[in-house]
């Protein structure tokens, strides 16, 4: 698996590579400190994965995922986050990035969440979603909003999401066709009034449903 690590810390490049060099399946391919040659490392490596740091000098990572936006660059892409960089993770997420990780990961984290990610899926960790849910309240339904009840079947379709599933897994872990899924799936972001899967789990998680 091809990887591409942008990060402006050299320590936390040097930890990641060291890490990563444990594994027999991840090979980093190309490490930059801002995201002003991502588009030419894509072109020349055509990586699997990302890993992306927020802030950066010249190009932080909002502006990578913007970029890739543009250029209709479907990169799976895991960003790398610290204590204080809530509403920053959800922007990410809203432009598209797949999961997010702290910095001082472990090894068995990082590389799971590198696998599930460039395998298609989430990577939503409980502990760093609920510090975000605290700092953002974009998230939180109006008052005057009702969350429709969950079913028992949406609810486990829902933790299924939250654990990274995707809509085949799901349907092979609770013997249903991939069609039933897709419902399952469009009647829970309908319910819970968002756009997307990882809102669905963010706001599951706000509202104690998962």
């Amino acid at each position: 698996m091809k990887l591409l690590l942008v990060d402006d810390q050299n320590l936390v490049r040097m930890g990641i590579c060291s890490l990563l060099q444990l594994t027999d399946h991840i090979d980093v391919v190309e490490q930059l400190d801002d995201g002003t040659g991502v588009l030419s490392a894509i072109n020349e490596h055509q990586p699997d994965i990302m890993l992306l740091d927020i802030r950066m000098p010249r190009m932080d990572g909002l502006a990578v995922l913007e970029t890739l936006n543009a250029h209709k660059i479907n990169l799976p892409t895991l960003i790398l986050t610290t204590f204080d960089e809530h509403e920053l993770v959800l922007n990410c997420l809203e432009l598209g990035a797949k999961g997010y990780l702290r910095k001082d990961v472990t090894l068995e984290n990082l590389v799971n969440a590198i696998d599930a990610v460039a395998a298609g899926k989430m990577w939503v960790q409980p502990a760093i979603t609920n510090q975000v849910l605290e700092h953002k309240d974009v998230i939180k339904s109006d008052k005057n909003d009702v969350i429709e009840p969950l079913s028992e079947n949406e609810i486990q379709v829902l933790r299924l999401i939250a654990a990274g599933y995707s809509n085949n897994e799901i349907a092979s872990a609770i013997h249903r066709s991939v069609g039933t899924v897709r419902n399952l799936v469009s009647f829970i972001l309908a319910k819970l009034q968002v756009r997307d899967r990882t809102r669905a789990v963010l706001k599951a998680i706000e509202n104690g449903l998962i």
